[in-house]
């Protein structure tokens, strides 16, 4: 399965978060600790905001720790918010409009897992994007099209409600097709100013998802760690896997809940899909 991190805070390098921590997200695209799989090399995406009105992407079919321009352009980006993905293909194609993070308009989205039986599910699931949507639809993977249902499902107004009625969806279809336990997800959507970060799965047993400790904290505890002084109070990380073994750094998102990023109070809530009943 894929591997994600997602930062919130000051502007930083981009080489500051992907390559120079100890399992950095490029250390993971090799040697994944806690993942499906150890290797993460078909393909992977950065987003982040700058000083445009939508975010910009660069994507490659090219392996992270590989990837020559990637370094290039991490000495360069700088920005308060970045999402970064490398993937694991489970079936669909290794092309560039298959690897994460996902955009539409000011929108950004990522997905480490899979739905089950997508490719008897695929038609009902696409046919249910709204009609206005469906052509910004690039690639083929089962996770772009959870965002494009999050997103007729009213994502840009209400994330949390949107995710939990477009995972009710694909539940529901899968039950006409007799798929059991449809939906393995951690999944993370930003809309530039604040991050929303899901984990739930049908069976109840959910990849790997932490959240940073806040970092006054965490000095505390590791005055030793140099790049800690540089970071804001306001830094806040969201990951697949801990980027450092720093005890008291880390903490697990519990199964079958969300955590909302935002300046300010950070947040944590039960998450459920909402029940739906599909035609047929």
């Amino acid at each position: 399965m894929c591997r994600w991190m997602a930062y919130s805070g000051d502007p930083v390098l981009a080489e500051e978060l992907l390559f120079r921590p100890v399992h950095s997200l490029i250390d993971q695209s090799l040697h994944s600790r806690m993942g499906a799989t150890t290797t993460n090399g078909d393909g992977f995406g950065i987003g982040w905001y700058g000083t445009g009105e939508t975010p910009a992407v660069f994507k490659s079919v090219d392996p992270a720790w590989n990837d020559r321009n990637l370094r290039e352009i991490a000495a360069q980006v700088e920005t308060p918010l970045l999402f970064a993905h490398v993937r694991a293909s489970t079936g669909t194609p290794v092309q560039r409009s298959n690897c994460h993070p996902f955009r539409h308009g000011r929108w950004l989205w990522m997905h480490n897992g899979s739905i089950a039986g997508f490719h008897d599910l695929k038609r009902d699931l696409l046919m249910a994007v709204d009609p206005s949507l469906f052509p910004d639809i690039e690639g083929s993977t089962d996770s772009e099209t959870l965002f494009f249902l999050a997103l007729t499902c009213g994502l840009t107004d209400d994330p949390v409600d949107a995710v939990a009625r477009a995972v009710g969806l694909v539940e529901a279809t899968a039950r006409k097709h007799g798929v059991e336990h449809p939906v393995q997800m951690t999944v993370a959507t930003t809309d530039g100013e604040s991050i929303w970060a899901f984990r739930y799965s049908s069976v109840g047993r959910s990849r790997s998802l932490f959240y940073s400790t806040k970092l006054d904290r965490v000095r505390e505890l590791h005055p030793e760690v140099e790049v800690l002084g540089r970071l804001s109070d306001e830094t806040r990380f969201v990951v697949s896997e801990p980027l450092r073994d720093l005890s008291g750094a880390w903490n697990e998102l519990p199964e079958s809940s969300c955590g909302i990023v935002r300046p300010g109070q950070d947040e944590i809530r039960p998450f459920s899909p909402q029940a739906l009943t599909v035609p047929g």
